[in-house]
């Protein structure tokens, strides 16, 4: 028994793939990357290109596995072997980029990201025991619907899938896979220890399936077999484990239904290369398709209008069904963000997290949290936009107030591009921009002092209210505070703004915004209030002293000392000075005492 692996653990997230491949498409590498010394040139150029955090490649390895990466997924051509039966110009020159590369490279929206990996994953590539070759992806949604047809949900647990799916192929008894999954989730169910629990599951599993390596591995592929699956977009998370995307069911049953190819590697190759086709690339495909979402909708009270598509041709139907698609994503959106009030504790367990540079936090129940230590940066710009959904009050939109994209799942896919701020929170009467870095030392002042003071200039020039800038980064070197501090900037026409941009580590910011929701007293005012108390406190102080000041000043906030909040008059919010006093434990952070 062997655990089949969807990619290679150097590469544990596919949505950085094609990052990784537009950087390559820019090189002077295409097509010549197969020596060590070019292994080593093409890991440099990523980390250069800032795809790979690590700062050189000294022995090749992260070009070979990103090499790889891209050759497993059909985005470039792979290096024929002497075995295979045909000669390397049957399928075009090695690592040069494929048709289905270039689509990726080009796809501009998540969703046309995804839909590159599901094409590529739906290709039977991989060998069965029996020697037919099948396709994960396509046995994971035949052993998932299985699931659901004896227990009314398409999902498994993390330990399910890592112990009986990733082990196993189209050559065993799917129904006899279910049965071994579903008694193992009996005995964990009556388990008072889980995590003990599944540790015994892997060590046991290792025995019994004669695997020939370290148990740790059911854990290690797991994780990425079901990162890899879930960039088709057909699966989402289910706590730890995946489930099948509700409005893809039917595409799901559709590709279930074909579980073996009999083409030759040749043939499966030049497929792969070439756009692989979808069953919603023909009329009959897309028509059941569009239903099934247009049923989803209406059992959630969504209203829609196709209207002015004619139906007629694959196109318009799939137009149609993307519309739509984009229409449920953003109802989930809302709804996500309706649910992050009482989700604080996870939020500020996630900045913890985000704070050692990755990690995870197992909790009582079982279930666990996870950063990647390589995704931290990404992960800092979806924990503030979590909390300004939990502090709620925003005139936008959840989506408009990120700048980064999201999954199926609502997890980071990547940083904020460059050019515009990372988050931007609009209230009522003023607007927060939000922008993060994990950067420290002279360096943060150099990569954020100039960009973190045009896109605030940006957004005064932009709303006809109040602009706030709120920098939150692990540590705050004293020459960014100073930039800030001083906060000047100068417009086209020579005209000159006061910039007020209030630099707050993670963990004051995570003490506040936990006090909040501890006391009870949870507004955006409070937060509001605290930028401009600070702002106001930076005359007449140096750099190191206004860091000083500013921490003194969150401390009152959180713990209920003397607040001075003065502020713009007609702002809305305050325009008095007010004593905080914590009169009792279960009372409010702090009474405001009108004057």
């Amino acid at each position: 028994m062997d655990i089949w692996r969807l990619s290679n653990t150097g590469v544990r997230n596919p949505l950085r793939i094609q990052d990784g491949l537009k950087a390559y498409s820019r090189s002077t590498l295409i097509g010549n990357i197969r020596s060590r010394e070019k292994e080593i040139e093409l890991g440099n150029y990523l980390a250069k290109e800032g795809i790979l955090s690590n700062k050189n490649d000294p022995d090749g390895t992260y070009g070979r596995k990103w090499r790889f990466a891209w050759n497993i997924f059909g985005y470039t051509v792979a290096q024929v072997k002497n075995n295979w039966g045909f000669n390397q110009e049957n399928i075009g020159d090695a690592d040069s980029i494929t048709p289905l590369g270039k689509a990726l490279i080009s796809a501009d929206t998540f969703s046309a990201v995804q839909e590159c990996f599901l094409r590529a994953m739906s290709v039977h590539m991989f060998e069965a025991g029996d020697g037919n070759f099948f396709s994960p992806l396509r046995w994971t949604l035949k052993v998932l619907l299985e699931v659901e047809r004896r227990t009314g949900s398409a999902s498994v647990n993390f330990n399910e899938f890592a112990i009986f799916i990733q082990t196993s192929d189209p050559t065993a008894r799917v129904e006899l896979i279910v049965s071994n999954l579903l008694a193992l989730r009996e005995q964990k169910e009556k388990s008072s220890a889980k995590k003990i629990f599944d540790r015994k599951a892997y060590a046991e599993a290792k025995i019994k399936q004669g695997y020939g390596y370290k148990a740790e591995n059911y854990k290690e592929y797991g994780d990425m077999n079901i990162r890899y699956l879930r960039a088709s977009g057909i699966f989402q998370r289910k706590g730890r484990g995946i489930a099948i995307v509700p409005e893809h069911h039917s595409l799901a049953v559709t590709l279930a239904s074909e579980q073996f190819s009999n083409q030759t590697l040749l043939e499966r190759l030049r497929l792969l290369y070439n756009i692989p086709p979808l069953p919603t690339d023909s009329i009959e495909g897309a028509r059941d398709a569009l239903i099934s979402l247009t049923t989803l909708l209406k059992s959630r009270g969504i209203i829609y209008d196709i209207s002015q598509y004619k139906l007629d041709t694959v196109a318009d139907i799939n137009n149609a069904r993307m519309s739509l698609q984009s229409l449920l994503d953003i109802n989930n959106e809302i709804k996500y963000a309706d649910e992050q009030r009482n989700k604080w504790e996870e939020i500020t367990d996630y900045m913890e997290l985000v704070m050692h540079r990755g990690g995870s936090k197992t909790y009582d129940d079982g279930s666990e949290i996870v950063v990647p230590k390589d995704e931290a940066a990404a992960y800092l710009e979806w924990v503030i936009w979590r909390s300004f959904l939990a502090i709620d009050h925003l005139a936008n939109k959840p989506y408009q107030v990120r700048s980064f994209n999201i999954d199926q799942d609502f997890f980071p896919v990547n940083t904020a591009g460059g050019g515009k701020a990372d988050l931007v929170a609009e209230f009522d009467d003023c607007v927060i921009c939000g922008e993060v870095t994990l950067s420290s030392s002279s360096r943060q002042e150099a990569m954020e002092g100039e960009p973190v003071r045009r896109h605030v200039a940006d957004l005064i020039e932009a709303y006809d209210k109040p602009v706030y800038g709120l920098f939150v980064a692990n540590s705050i070197d004293t020459n960014t505070a100073e930039t800030f501090k001083t906060g000047i900037w100068y417009l086209k026409d020579d005209t000159r703004i006061d910039l007020r941009i209030v630099p707050l580590t993670l963990n004051q910011f995570n003490l506040l915004f936990r006090q909040m929701f501890e006391s009870g007293n949870i507004s955006p005012k409070i937060l509001i209030d605290l930028i401009l108390a600070c702002s106001d406190s930076r005359r007449n102080l140096t750099a190191p002293e206004w860091k000083v000041k500013i921490n003194n000043i969150v401390s009152e906030y959180a713990y209920g000392g003397k607040i001075v909040c003065p502020i713009e008059a007609n702002s809305g919010y305050c325009n008095t000075q007010f004593d905080a006093l914590m009169v009792a434990e279960e009372s409010p952070l702090y009474e405001e005492n009108e004057q």
